[in-house]
């Protein structure tokens, strides 16, 4: 089949086109393979973890009562405010008397420990508490840390204290930080954790993760709800 030369300068161009446009492709092809071989060349640069991160308080993981009763030989520290129910402790007796709670330990509250024992609450369904016994004001009180039962421990006193001093273990943070904490104050800016040192432990309202969230803290009668970005407070409203 003949083509005239109109017809056959216009098959030129539309060749020529399609080789620049293929050999442009390629060449796209191979700058995206090039760029991806780059980029997983390059060192991954991980998010740098906050300094809170690296602080691994010690535990003393009690199974019985000899073991728990290392608690005696240094101060200890309430991890969560608002959460340990105490009761007076009749000595004489050498029983609870679980029929006045006193309160709750508040964050960060300092107890000298005295003794760890255990004690028959009521409707005791054949199980015991293991009682922490220690003194407010020269007066002795006693709070539950763990459940006996036919000589099977469960002592849960590592969740609930510390026994280093928590401005030792997180001597990095400001000292306007700890002075609100001590205070038993929370402001804008405190992370989730700073929070709870300070008014104690806050309750989820709706969705969301650790750190980007918004929690209700019951603050000893004075509610607070509080909302976190990045895990700072960047909200801070009363409650009812």
């Amino acid at each position: 089949m003949a083509f005239d030369a109109d017809s056959r300068k216009k098959l030129q161009i539309v060749l020529v086109l399609g080789i620049v446009i293929a050999g442009a492709r390629a060449a796209y092809i191979v700058y995206e393979r090039h760029e991806a071989l780059n980029e997983e060349a390059k060192p991954k640069q991980e998010l740098p973890l906050k300094a809170d991160y690296y602080v691994t308080p010690k535990k003393l993981h009690p199974y019985d009562l000899k073991s728990a009763r290392e608690l005696t030989k240094q101060p200890v520290w309430v991890k969560v405010g608002g959460q340990l129910t105490y009761y007076p402790w009749k000595r004489a007796q050498h029983t609870t008397d679980w029929g006045r709670e006193i309160g709750t330990l508040g964050s960060l509250e300092k107890l000298e420990i005295t003794d760890v024992v255990t004690d028959v609450p009521p409707k005791a369904d054949g199980s015991k508490q293991v009682m922490a016994i220690f003194n407010f004001e020269e007066k002795p009180y006693a709070a539950p840390i763990g459940i006996e039962k036919e000589g099977d421990f469960k002592i849960y006193s590592d969740d609930i204290f510390f026994i280093e001093d928590p401005h030792e273990l997180y001597k990095f943070w400001p000292a306007d930080v700890w002075k609100a904490i001590d205070a038993h104050q929370v402001q804008q800016g405190m992370s989730e954790l700073q929070a709870s040192f300070a008014i104690g432990m806050g309750v989820p309202v709706g969705s969301g993760d650790y750190g980007w969230r918004t929690l209700r803290y019951a603050n000893d009668g004075k509610p607070l709800t509080i909302t976190f970005e990045n895990d700072k407070a960047v909200t801070i409203k009363a409650g009812s």
